[in-house]
């Protein structure tokens, strides 16, 4: 479900710019591109709660609902939503600024969601194999 909010859910993450390698043949970034800046994202905060190796195990559905652009600033906000013996569920949101040379001179709006889904980590030891951690003192709300 789309975050029909004016402001972003969650902690800002990440932030990058894409380059033009990022780009498929109509100048437009790659979904996998920015799938993967989520995962890194959401990938930091999940090494942060489990303590240690942490790996995605699942991705909810994801949208594309704008194309990004060469230029663009990125920006990846995550929430936890829950938190398991093993594993963890952070929600991500994708936000985009337009390039300075994209902003329309109205600013209809300069700041916007393009992609979100739900990623889930398990903790993992050495071998890759599951392993508790325990629960952080302020629990996902």
């Amino acid at each position: 479900m789309a975050n029909n909010s004016a402001t972003p859910v969650g902690e800002l993450l990440l932030r990058t710019s894409p380059m033009p390698s990022d780009t498929n043949a109509n100048g437009d970034i790659f979904g996998g591109w920015i799938m993967s800046q989520m995962d890194i994202a959401g990938g930091m905060l999940a090494i942060e709660i489990t303590g240690g190796r942490a790996v995605t195990i699942a991705v909810d559905a994801m949208k594309f609902i704008k194309p990004v652009k060469v230029g663009d600033v990125v920006c990846c906000y995550g929430k936890v939503t829950s938190i398991g013996n093993t594993s963890v569920t952070i929600r991500l949101e994708v936000w985009v600024k337009p390039s300075l040379r994209e902003m329309n001179v109205e600013k209809e709006k300069d700041f916007f969601v393009v992609t979100e889904a739900s990623f889930t980590y398990v903790a993992v030891d050495s071998e890759g194999r599951k392993r508790l951690f325990p629960k952080p003192e302020s629990s996902a709300s």
